[in-house]
């Protein structure tokens, strides 16, 4: 047993000690029965907020006004959330109204789908299913509990976590649930882009990508989440590089063939060829003239509208923006490889560029390339030490402004091209090659300018 399933039995002990009805439930019960480790553990219980935080002191009343409480142990975290039973909704997620109940097949009965819908009791050993979970967990279904129109209406993010689940586990979604998502998807746009960025993320992360894409296509969601994605559909590319077929096939394949991605690689994944669609031009081939660079300001609005960080979307930015630029690797000027090289998170630009060749034509020649330079040129060659600096060049008599900023970018260029090599040289570069006015050169040395 895991140390945080510990913690989450003894809240169940501490609770069932007091007089009160306590169970594990939802996500962690269903991971349980498939033999997985939940990532976290929720206990339901009859106990108040205010009755859970007398038995735990360090209780943390977060979700109070929806009977839900954080119980710290340790340093984790364990959810306790009071029985209850939801009246309808005032935006699509928070209910109008929350009332106590007193059992935990009435709770339940509130709560997604089936397959979240099981209890555990970890005291007695037992499950206990009251919507028939069971069932469709060994049926490979994901089923709402009770209407799902109700459901869904009650939290739109529901939509998504349907397709999630669904792709996650392999499983399909029940003909009512289905056609009650599709005629929903519409509604989606009421969730927050926050809720709905971070369900995106997941589908893209927890290793069935492919699938939750396409179940996202076929809902309906794609093209009111991610139009710019869905218009991949039908987009021929030149079949000399893209044997596999059109934009959408293609981006399909590198989402399937991703393992472990971090959240920005994934979306660097899915929107590298975005700029692909609008760039579509049939003259003596099929051609996508600057689409990396179309695609950069695509997916730089994207990423605006997913409420990503700066540094997540500038991440992303450049993966779509420079994804093309390894066709070019082996024939680079030093300066520019090792510039290249240096982008942030590099790591994730050749991954990319693996990802992107295996999905076509399979050639991973200038991969191999780049690959083998990372591993043998060592740090300082790549990135060195500044041979001169701006401070530098002020006391050679330089002044401050877009003039320094050349020089600095030639003695930068000539050092990684390695024509420079001791700050002696670099500073002799500079005088060679951007002499200073005579006046500005005595003026350096501590001559006074002749009075008229």
């Amino acid at each position: 047993m895991s140390g945080l399933r510990e913690k989450a039995t003894e809240v169940v002990k501490r609770l069932v000690a007091a007089g009160h009805q306590a169970y594990l439930v939802g996500g962690c019960v269903r991971d349980l029965m498939l033999g997985r480790e939940p990532a976290d553990y929720d206990v339901a219980t009859d106990a108040t907020p205010d009755q859970v935080a007398k038995l735990f002191p360090k209780a943390v009343m977060v979700g109070a006004q929806f009977g839900v409480v954080k119980v710290l142990l340790d340093g984790d975290e364990i959810e306790v959330a009071t029985f209850r039973s939801d009246h309808g909704t005032l935006d699509g997620r928070h209910p109008r109204e929350v009332r106590y109940a007193q059992t935990p097949e009435e709770d339940v009965s509130r709560r997604d789908f089936s397959v979240n819908g099981l209890l555990y009791d970890p005291l007695a050993d037992k499950y206990l299913d009251f919507v028939g979970g069971r069932a469709d967990l060994a049926a490979g279904v994901i089923r709402t509990i009770g209407e799902p129109a109700e459901r869904f209406a009650e939290d739109r993010l529901r939509l998504l976590r349907a397709v999630r689940f669904a792709a996650r586990f392999g499983y399909r979604i029940e003909e009512k649930t289905w056609a009650a998502l599709r005629a929903s998807a519409g509604q989606i746009t009421e969730v927050s882009r926050e809720r709905i960025r971070d369900e995106l993320v997941k589908m893209l992360t927890e290793g069935a990508a492919r699938r939750a894409f396409e179940l996202l296509d076929e809902s309906g969601l794609l093209a009111v989440l991610l139009p710019e994605v869905a218009k991949m559909k039908g987009v021929a590319q030149p079949p000399e590089f893209h044997p596999e077929g059109d934009v959408w096939i293609h981006t399909r394949m590198m989402l399937e063939k991703m393992e472990r991605p971090t959240p920005t690689l994934a979306l660097g994944v899915l929107l590298h060829d975005i700029g692909k669609p609008p760039t579509f031009q049939l003259a003596d081939r099929i051609r996508f003239n600057e689409h990396a660079e179309v695609g950069a300001v695509m997916a730089e609005e994207v990423c605006a509208r997913l409420r990503l960080s700066n540094d997540e979307t500038e991440r992303v930015v450049a993966l779509v923006r420079h994804h093309l630029r390894f066709k070019d690797a082996p024939k680079m000027r030093a300066s520019t490889f090792k510039r290249f090289i240096s982008l942030d998170g590099f790591e994730e630009h050749l991954e990319l560029h693996r990802l992107d060749c295996l999905a076509s034509h399979g050639d991973l020649t200038n991969w191999r390339f780049v690959k083998e330079q990372l591993e043998t040129l060592p740090p300082e060659v790549v990135r060195p030490p500044r041979l001169v600096t701006g401070h530098d060049l002020k006391t050679l008599g330089y002044q401050p402004g877009p003039e320094m900023g050349k020089i600095l970018a030639a003695v930068e260029e000539a050092q990684l091209e390695g024509e420079l090599k001791t700050a002696a040289a670099a500073r002799a570069f500079v005088k060679k090659n951007f002499p200073l006015a005579k006046k500005a050169a005595r003026t350096a040395a501590g001559a006074k300018p002749k009075g008229r």
